[in-house]
């Protein structure tokens, strides 16, 4: 098999094209986060903080160069005039994207568990799994469920090598 074709059935398995749609669908996720943050919420906490750009949140650790005629309080310019500074304002609105992403992938992960446990409890209720719309089961679960419990009702000598040991004969009748 040559390179392409092996790695066009690498990318044709199911999980490689379910990875690659989290992928993608992660990215606009994270863009629709980043555009709730930086429109949305981070506005309102400036609002009630009594400023409205967190992007100007630094400290400013070395000294301004001579000729700088810029403002003091525009950290973009400033760390492009060379001042070193640290910008904790873009840390913490990074922070706030971090916790709604967190946020959101908790609540995704409570629903799904809740439906498993859900699936599971109904599974566990119901005798026969392939007749009930609400358990999804494989059939075949439920015919080796019936074989099971009619050798536990017969024990075991209905059938098969009744009496003789496994994969020896019978013992013959004196």
């Amino acid at each position: 098999m040559n390179f392409v074709a092996e790695f066009r059935k690498f990318i044709a398995r199911g999980n490689v094209l379910d990875l690659a749609i989290g992928v993608v669908i992660g990215a606009a996720f994270g863009k629709i986060v980043t555009s709730l943050t930086e429109s949305i919420i981070m506005p309102l906490i400036g609002w009630v903080f009594g400023d409205v750009d967190f992007s100007n949140y630094f400290w400013r650790l070395g000294s301004v160069p001579e000729g700088y005629d810029g403002a003091l309080t525009n950290y973009a310019e400033l760390k492009e005039a060379g001042v070193a500074m640290i910008g904790y304002g873009e840390f913490l609105t990074q922070l706030v994207n971090f916790l709604i992403i967190a946020f959101a992938l908790f609540m995704l992960l409570r629903t799904v568990n809740r439906v498993i446990d859900e699936v599971q409890e109904l599974a566990s209720e119901t005798e026969e799994s392939a007749t009930t719309d609400a358990v999804t089961t494989d059939p075949q679960l439920d015919v080796l469920k019936k074989i099971l419990a009619e050798l536990r009702s017969d024990g075991g000598n209905k059938g098969g090598a009744a009496g003789g040991s496994a994969g020896g004969p019978a013992p013959a009748a004196s």
